[in-house]
């Protein structure tokens, strides 16, 4: 069953070709990885489910719905960029989830900052980049969301932190949802993905079930990216 159908979409930046007519399904209850180099379009396609880019041609339903507030409701997104305000604190983040997300967990969200050693009164802005991942992580997957789509989340941190959001993910991801994540570090990732897609200049180069692959080439998921885009 399909969480997410896309049928011939296009976004231009101007007049450059940012996604040129890609027709999409994403399976509910699978980890998706969806893969590429800068700028093959991923984050353009990310923002367009997520509802912040409008004025695309074709047609996008998420949960069956077209993309509006309803489908805003259901997917929890994590962007490449940090999301916190400059002088905001864990506590006024968690409130602010609690407020705006009918499906925020705050328990779950608070038992995980205590096992990052954290206290609600630290300001946000002053910790780590990779801290800040963490807590990021901590948030997106604390909501009880359908569709959960994670735009380089382990960009430019330490192994240690890498390996908290794979294991955050893997912890908290229900098998009812759909989990997209956007990402260069495969090594870390590739044995959370149930399914790969290969994106190329706005276009939707392969999309297939990692096992599939593996099988047809005898090559990893991080091999076969190589190959590809080497």
């Amino acid at each position: 069953m399909a969480l997410v159908e896309i049928e011939n979409l296009s976004y231009q930046y101007g007049k450059l070709d940012a996604l040129s007519d890609i027709t999409l399904s994403l399976p509910q209850g699978e980890i998706i990885g969806l893969l590429g180099q800068n700028g093959a379009g991923k984050t353009t396609l990310i923002k367009i489910l997520c509802g912040l880019l409008p004025n695309y041609t074709g047609q996008v339903r998420i949960d069956g719905q077209p993309i509006g507030v309803y489908t805003k409701s259901i997917v929890s997104y994590l962007p490449d960029k940090t999301y916190f305000r400059r002088n905001e604190t864990i506590g006024g983040a968690i409130r602010l989830f609690r407020d705006f997300y009918k499906d925020f967990d705050e328990k779950k969200a608070r038992e995980m900052v205590n096992d990052l050693w954290l206290t609600e009164k630290q300001k946000i802005y002053t910790m780590s980049k990779g801290t800040q991942e963490k807590l990021q992580i901590v948030f997106v997957m604390s909501r009880k969301a359908k569709l959960y789509v994670l735009d380089e989340p382990m960009a430019g941190i330490d192994p240690v932190a890498r390996e908290y959001i794979r294991n955050t993910i893997l912890q908290q991801y229900t098998q009812d949802a759909t989990l997209l994540l956007s990402t260069h570090l495969l090594q870390d990732v590739e044995q959370l993905f149930d399914r790969a897609i290969f994106m190329q200049s706005g276009k939707i180069l392969r999309n297939v079930e990692v096992d599939t692959l593996r099988a047809e080439t005898g090559l990893s998921l991080d091999q076969y990216f190589r190959e590809v885009f080497g």
